[in-house]
């Protein structure tokens, strides 16, 4: 077999026992096979069996076939890549950078369903990256999220190895508080040990309540809070919320936190409320409830940097230098790295990491058993995937 350019014959393969595994449109099982493969690539079959799914996963699949919400997802998968890949791209024209110049880069993906928790733990991301190689050309590392789930933890977050690698300092006890749709925290004492964990809804539930109300994708500068008073016994209600209580290592997501968990505690209210003091309230549930956990878990803290998209919402910030008081509140531009671009500056690291064969999570923050090695690798194009990628000069 030739490579496809210009008939030069493929490499030799690496000999050894190779495993197949395969479950055809049928969905009644798994047939496995065993193979021996020599250096020409010619495999010799050792052994195989089929394994017939459970009763129940069966029903499950067929259940599945045919349904429109799996197109409209797949569809999705697709889509999502595609705008990854344009953003790649006009990223790398914005700082006059070739792709074949970038070793890799890490597609964190669209998370649609985070369920950590259950006997089946899983959390789902799409943006297919095969997609975003071919588009980009660029080695793309990419579901990060499944192999520390494999190994018993959250899955989430991921970041505070990032944060540990970029903003911990020998003499100072650090918290860096991430806003985005939930809201995680990462420990990062003087002494090492850096823990980590979701604390709760961010802007999740205020972008959710302003899109209801006003038809925005978001309160703009938080100017819909700041119209609005705080209603302590609603703050309560919201805090009584047994997730705030849990132990870490923990995770959430709009899985849990979301219009209809706001809506089944605004039901016990008697009277109607005024919206503005609703997301006056929300605003300071996020403060409130990131606050609580940093005194419980983070003792010694000296200083707090806030990243994500929340810390241009003036009313949440204000929330929040409040509930923290008297700690300083900055945002991590002060570290030297703009608040909005950590999350992607972490899943560029982890990408690295990845390729280089070294673990990405912190066990102490997800709960898992050990170190993993987070994601999976698509090769960009034929000629320039890692390590051909390592280039220099334009």
């Amino acid at each position: 077999m030739t490579d496809g350019r210009g008939g030069e014959p493929d490499p030799p393969l690496a000999p050894g026992y190779y495993l197949g595994l395969l479950s055809g449109t049928s969905a009644d099982g798994v047939d496995a096979a065993l193979v021996l493969m020599d250096a020409q690539g010619h495999p010799d079959l050792i052994h195989a069996r089929s394994f017939p799914y459970d009763p129940e996963v069966r029903r499950g699949l067929r259940t599945l076939a045919g349904d429109d919400c799996l197109r409209r997802l797949g569809t999705l998968h697709v889509e999502i890549a595609e705008a990854f890949a344009r953003a790649g791209l006009e990223v790398l024209g914005d700082a006059g950078i070739r792709p074949e110049r970038v070793v890799a880069l890490g597609s964190h993906g669209q998370t649609v369903y985070h369920a950590p928790d259950g006997p089946r733990p899983f959390s789902l991301q799409i943006g297919e990256p095969a997609v975003i190689a071919e588009r980009t050309g660029i080695t793309t590392v990419a579901d990060f999220r499944p192999r520390d789930l494999a190994a018993g933890g959250q899955g989430a977050p991921l970041v505070p190895a990032f944060h540990q690698a970029r903003f911990a300092a020998r003499d100072h006890h650090r918290v860096i508080l991430n806003l985005g749709g939930i809201a995680n925290l990462t420990w990062l004492p003087a002494g090492g040990g850096v823990t980590g964990f979701d604390t709760g809804p961010a802007n999740v539930l205020l972008d959710a309540w302003a899109h209801r109300h006003l038809g925005t994708p978001f309160d703009r500068d938080g100017a819909f809070a700041a119209r609005g008073r705080v209603r302590a016994r609603l703050l309560e209600a919201l805090l009584a919320d047994p997730y705030f209580s849990r132990p870490p290592p923990k995770s959430t997501g709009p899985e849990h936190f979301n219009l209809a968990w706001l809506d089944a505690r605004l039901a016990q209210w008697d009277g109607p409320l005024d919206p503005a003091d609703v997301q006056a309230t929300l605003a300071v549930l996020t403060a409130r409830s990131a606050a609580d956990a940093l005194r419980r878990h983070c003792p010694g803290a000296e200083a707090v940097y806030l990243c994500g998209g929340g810390v241009h919402n003036a009313a949440l910030r204000r929330a929040l230098e409040e509930a923290l008081a008297p700690l300083p509140v900055a945002t991590t531009a002060a570290l030297g790295l703009a608040p909005d671009w950590v999350e992607a500056c972490a899943f560029a690291w982890l990408a690295a990491r990845t390729l280089q064969g070294l673990p990405g999570n912190l066990p102490a923050v997800t709960g898992a058993r050990h170190p993993v090695v987070l994601g999976a690798v698509w090769p960009g194009r034929p000629g320039r995937a890692y390590p051909d990628a390592f280039l220099d000069g334009d």
